[in-house]
Order: C-alpha cells, then structure tokens, then sequence
C-alpha cells in the first residue's frame, strides 16, 4: 500500500488479488447480499485508491482496509439491518471455498443454515465482532484498531456477542 500511496497505481491490482476474497467474505457476512458484497467491495478498493494518503504504514494494511470496509457498508446507510435475507450458504462456500458444501451431509449443512440464522438475529455490533474475530480470525488488537476500542473492550464485545449467539442457536426450531 505504501507503493500505491507513492504513486505506483499498478501494485493496486496485487492488493486486490491478495485481500478481495478475505474482504468480501467480511462484507459478505455483514450484508448477506453476494451482489452487494460485491459491489461494497468494489466501493472499499475505489477508496483505498482515493484515500491512500491517509494510509500512514504504521498498522497493518489488514486493520485500515477493515476500516474503510466498515465505513462502506455504514455509509450503505444502515439499510442491512431492514434487508437482512436468509444467506445462501453454498453460495458463499462456492465463491469462497471452491464448492465444498456438495459434498457436506446435510445435518451439517443444516447446522451450517441454522448458525446463519443465529448470526442474522445478532445485533450489528455483535455481528461485526463475531464476523472479524472467528471468521476473518483478526486478533483483538486489530479489531480494537478497526473499531476504535480498548482491547478490553473487544474481549467483552467478542465474550458477549458469543454467549448472545449460543442462546440464539439453541432456541432455533423451538
């Protein structure tokens, strides 16, 4: 990213390359939308380029990246939490995973549905919380840096966000 900031637009295309898949899959699980994560990502690399400046080298790419993911979709303007749709698991596991959920037995893709579930009925900070520590596996210290917290903080978020979903989860066909 320093190189993109220099000016050397070409190493964009490495960026994109390296992180689409991890940021779409971030952007994925807050929106449950293939076409709007996609778009949203699209949206996150037009800034990337309009905002290198503010890129200062001092964190990891990773945790300004997730920032400006974070800014995209609120700027989405907070409709997610009105269309949030039932996610289609073998699309995400196709786009992301190559397809494997064909040969998943079904009680785990049951599993697998009713987990989605639970998440959808998560607020969106304990969405987001859950999303960046055990599916984009970020350590505290990153997320304390994308969410502007303590890392304290994120420990309790990630604590209660994990307690909220198991309650979810185990009421789920009740």
């Amino acid at each position: 990213m320093l190189k993109v900031k220099a000016g050397d637009l070409d190493k964009m295309g490495l960026l994109f390359e390296r992180h689409h898949r991890q940021l779409f899959g971030f952007l994925f699980h807050m929106t449950h939308d293939r076409e709007l994560s996609e778009d949203l990502a699209q949206n996150v690399f037009y800034r990337m380029l309009k905002y290198r400046h503010t890129f200062s080298g001092e964190g990891e790419f990773k945790t300004w990246m997730y920032h400006l993911a974070r800014n995209v979709v609120n700027d989405h303007g907070r409709s997610l939490k009105r269309n949030i749709r039932h996610l289609d698991i073998e699309d995400f596991a196709e786009r992301i995973g190559g397809g494997a959920m064909a040969d998943m037995p079904l009680h785990k893709k049951q599993e697998l549905a009713s987990l989605q579930q639970a998440m959808s009925k998560l607020n969106e900070e304990s969405r987001e919380v859950l999303i960046l520590s055990k599916f984009q596996e970020l350590r505290y210290h990153e997320i304390a840096r994308i969410l502007d917290i303590t890392e304290g903080a994120v420990k309790v978020r990630v604590h209660r966000a994990v307690n909220q979903l198991k309650n979810i989860f185990a009421n789920i066909g009740d």
